[in-house]
């Protein structure tokens, strides 16, 4: 399985957020990271398990339990 590998600042850019929020997940190991020498790179299927795994689904409710506000 052939993975690209990202820099900080593209998973930053790729998730909306600076580059400090990548740096913290790394720091924090929440998120799987690769060493080349000095730098990190991040497999793009790490960002897209770290969207997967945070994504929040909406609460759906039927009409009939919504009660009404006085």
């Amino acid at each position: 399985m052939k993975d690209r590998y990202l820099s900080v600042d593209q998973v930053a850019e790729l998730l909306g957020t600076s580059a400090r929020f990548p740096r913290r997940l790394i720091a924090e190991r929440r998120i799987t990271f690769v060493k080349v020498g000095r730098h990190v790179r991040i497999p793009e299927s790490a960002v897209d398990a770290y969207i997967t795994e945070h994504t929040v689904e909406p609460i759906t409710v039927r009409p009939s339990r919504l009660k009404a506000v006085a």
